[in-house]
């Protein structure tokens, strides 16, 4: 492949990227959590950064608790246990919740919706049933890294002494074990931050700490996004 043809594969790639509403979304989510982090809760041109980015992402967000709300009622895969399933229906009527309740946010913050208090009030509730689906999904994980790691070993003891890494199955395993690994961390991550929007503890979650473990989870959730090939290719 010459050097132009690579080029412009790897400009596909991004195009493609870029082309995704989420994608668009999580980069301005990294610039708004960048900002909290430079700003520290105090006045001046990161604070004002980090409130335009917030307002902006509402916009992203518009009609998006459909898409929880259609998987809060789909049908879940077969022989996941009761305990997970309920967790995971918790998890998108949370999620759901959140997001129906940021477009009124996002009407009070643009002045269509005139009442401060009440818009503060629906701000707070929004961020509790975001928070709550951020600890079904660090549950979530929990419970389908504990089953995938009983079926990794079980297949390890089928491959007796062969190479596993040769194995497809198991491979496949550990490409998953690893997913689900990084969704952990970024939904433990997200409790955290969610601590520190609606300040629960903002001696040890102050502004910096919120934006810096959110610019992280943001981070995380852009290389979530990449097409397969770029993941591949990342170190």
């Amino acid at each position: 492949m010459s050097t132009l043809e690579a080029t412009r594969a790897e400009l596909g790639l991004i195009v493609l990227y870029l082309n995704k509403a989420e994608a668009r979304d999580k980069i301005c989510r990294a610039i708004q959590y960048g900002s909290k982090f430079l700003s520290n809760g105090e006045p001046g041109t990161a604070q004002n950064v980090d409130k335009s980015t917030t307002l902006a992402r509402k916009v992203f967000r518009l009609f998006k608790f459909v898409n929880d709300l259609h998987a809060l009622i789909s049908p879940t895969a077969p022989g996941t246990p009761i305990p997970l399933i309920l967790l995971g229906k918790s998890k998108n009527a949370l999620l759901s919740t959140f997001l129906f309740l940021d477009q009124i946010v996002w009407l009070g913050r643009t002045g269509i919706y005139k009442n401060k208090e009440r818009t503060d009030l629906i701000g707070r509730i929004s961020l509790y049933c975001w928070m709550g689906s951020s600890i079904c999904s660090t549950l979530v994980e929990i419970g389908e890294l504990g089953r995938l790691s009983a079926s990794m070993k079980k297949l390890q003891r089928d491959l007796n002494n062969s190479d596993k890494y040769q194995n497809e199955q198991y491979r496949a395993k550990l490409k998953q074990s690893n997913e689900r690994s990084l969704a952990l961390i970024k939904a433990g991550m997200d409790i955290v931050v969610a601590v520190g929007l609606l300040q629960l503890a903002p001696k040890k979650v102050s502004p910096r700490v919120t934006g810096a473990v959110g610019f992280v989870s943001s981070l995380i959730s852009c290389y979530q996004l990449l097409p397969s090939p770029a993941k591949s290719k990342a170190p």
